[in-house]
């Protein structure tokens, strides 16, 4: 056939793309697999590929080889011929141009990963700046294992802020005149200091929960 040097040519260099290709995802760290896992890197015209391993790529460029070899046995149109090549070219080109840029997709999308997280953040300490409850420290937000610490701190207090209600109202049995308008008004400013701890409470569970949700379906 006069284009056996062509069809030569093709699967000689889609040997050496495949062996590149190879190098390449065997190459890649575990980080940057997970990193690009749901990333499109070609136009779907090009390629059906998701994440940082090239090498389905191959597979597909192997597809229209076969392709290319079928319609010059059938002797289609120059055009025909022609438009198929150029494809296979376009696909050469894509792939080797991606072996030199998976360092810079994976940095981009560490990039918006981490910018994402920091407008989450932010999301979130806007909610905390307006929640009511700012003198719990923001930095306590953004950080789990000082969430539950907060959290144990709170409990402590409204455990004994009860007690002191309970030893007020025993006093308070025994309280007559100046005394037990005192015991009175101490006992009313206990149960607001209770009901804003327990507040403080809900609030921060709810927090622990938002913080926690995100970590458990990305690490599904």
């Amino acid at each position: 056939m006069k284009y056996d040097a062509l069809l030569a040519r093709l699967k000689s260099q889609l040997k050496t793309l495949e062996q590149e290709v190879l190098q390449h995802d065997a190459a890649l760290p575990p980080h940057s697999r997970k990193l690009m896992q749901d990333t499109e890197r070609f136009n779907n015209e090009l390629f059906v590929q998701h994440g940082a391993q090239l090498y389905p790529c191959i597979g597909q460029i192997e597809k229209d080889i076969k392709q290319l070899e079928q319609r010059l046995k059938l002797n289609l149109n120059a055009g025909t011929i022609i438009a198929a090549c150029e494809r296979i070219n376009d696909r050469f080109s894509a792939v080797k141009r991606a072996l030199v840029t998976t360092g810079i997709n994976v940095k981009a999308q560490a990039q918006a990963k981490a910018s994402a997280r920091a407008r989450m953040l932010t999301s979130r300490q806007r909610q905390h700046d307006n929640s009511g409850f700012a003198w719990i420290a923001a930095g306590v937000m953004q950080n789990s294992h000082l969430l539950y610490e907060e959290l144990n701190k709170h409990l402590n207090w409204a455990r004994k802020i009860e007690s002191k209600i309970e030893e007020l109202e025993t006093m308070l049995e025994n309280c007559h005149g100046a005394d037990k308008i005192k015991a009175q008004n101490e006992i009313l400013l206990m149960h607001r200091r209770l009901g804003k701890c327990r507040q403080a409470i809900s609030y921060i569970e709810d927090r622990i929960q938002a913080f926690e949700r995100p970590h458990q379906s990305y690490n599904r």
